[in-house]
């Protein structure tokens, strides 16, 4: 297996915590503002060896912030994958795994039926949306993934913490470790992707909105197994996530060094990169402020043309079928789908009208707690990482 981005995790980690922690929240910028930081931190390198330093720094930071500085240890995953039912090009599993000892992720695998050969990986975090239908249940989510699947892909869409199963079986949104849980977790699906004999490691991608876009940008800045990544409508300057899952945390800003989300996503470079924002949010001026600074750090590399931004100036907030079509062909051309079947040549668009939209009850992992491994958490527990 492949090792993470490697950073160097000494004393610094003690004393950063000594410090008071600053956090950047919501808005925590004017739009004008994270301009003139965006020409602070540029300033700070003008080479491909300067940028280095201080991407390890940044990534130090960010492990550091987030309480994962030393790397926890990988336990055995103990993956659960059952009821398995088959649709037109696809099928669907339920699937649970270990991210620590008796911290279960909950989620849904979709692999491709009849697909000779290994299979790209590609892992579908989720948004904030609420509700009995929310996170990975959403029928956009489904449309995502199965889409995906149908093209050659083995997709896990997996829970935050307190959504989904998660939520269900009892846990809370608002635990005080989410940030640090939720990374984890993000680390732990790379290690269940693969996991499974059909994937091939070297293609392993990360796609998500809103929260689900934050995941996807912080898991590729810091695992570099993640070949390919499509953060949608997250990627902002100005604005660090509303969420104490996103911004919770001290990973943006200590005393020694500040950052923000538009130079963590850059931190993906030289491997692909697609921002996709829209003109009804805070991804707003991503044509002009993120992405231009994301294509100067492309630059560095020579990848220039490994990094895109769509953007839909009408559109809000939200993955729908418009983004998921901008998010396809990139997932095509950097992981080797084949869109065969799915890509319809008269209209250009990807057809989803194929997929099924699952209930919620057929979804689940677990449908209570009596039904879990006897050694799993109690809803609700501190983790202890060793």
């Amino acid at each position: 297996m492949k090792p993470l981005i490697p950073v160097c995790l000494f004393l610094c980690s003690s004393l950063a915590w000594a410090e008071k922690p600053i956090l950047c929240r919501g808005n925590y910028h004017t739009e004008a503002e994270a301009v003139a930081q965006l020409k602070r931190m540029a300033s700070t390198h003008s080479s491909l060896k300067e940028w280095k330093k201080r991407a390890e720094s940044v990534r130090r930071q960010i492990l550091v912030g987030s309480k994962l500085s030393p790397l926890p240890k990988r336990t055995p995953l103990n993956a659960i994958i059952n009821n398995k039912r088959s649709y037109k090009g696809y099928t669907v599993e339920n699937a649970a795994f270990e991210a620590s000892p008796g911290f279960f992720v909950y989620g849904n695998l979709y692999r491709p039926l009849n697909r000779k050969g290994k299979s790209p990986g590609i892992l579908c975090p989720h948004g904030h949306a609420r509700g009995p239908a929310g996170g990975r249940l959403r029928p956009d989510q489904q449309n995502r993934c199965a889409t995906l699947a149908r093209m050659g892909a083995v997709v896990f869409s997996y829970d935050m913490v307190g959504f989904g199963d998660s939520e269900h079986l009892g846990w809370n949104h608002k635990h005080p470790q989410a940030l640090t849980l939720q990374t984890w977790s993000s680390i732990r699906a790379v290690d269940f992707l693969e996991s499974l004999s059909g994937v091939d490691k070297a293609r392993i991608g990360v796609t998500g909105c809103s929260g689900g876009g934050t995941q996807t940008f912080l898991l590729a800045a810091l695992d570099d197994r993640v070949a390919v990544s499509v953060p949608v409508v997250m990627v902002s300057a100005h604005f660090f996530g509303g969420c104490p899952c996103e911004s919770g945390m001290p990973i943006h800003k200590t005393s020694s060094l500040e950052t923000n989300n538009a130079e963590i996503a850059a931190l993906a470079a030289p491997r692909p990169l697609k921002l996709i924002s829209v003109g009804g949010d805070w991804t707003k001026n991503t044509p002009k402020v993120e992405y231009p600074y994301a294509q100067s750090i492309y630059k560095y590399f020579g990848a220039h043309d490994k990094v895109e931004n769509t953007h839909f100036p009408r559109e809000k907030h939200g993955y729908e079928y418009v983004k998921r079509q901008a998010m396809y062909p990139f997932m095509v051309k950097h992981l080797g789908l084949s869109s065969k079947g799915v890509l319809d040549p008269k209209t250009g668009k990807y057809d989803e009208t194929q997929n099924t939209i699952e209930e919620v009850g057929a979804m689940r992992t677990f449908d209570s707690l009596a039904d879990m491994p006897k050694h799993a958490l109690k809803p609700g527990s501190r983790i202890s990482f060793e």
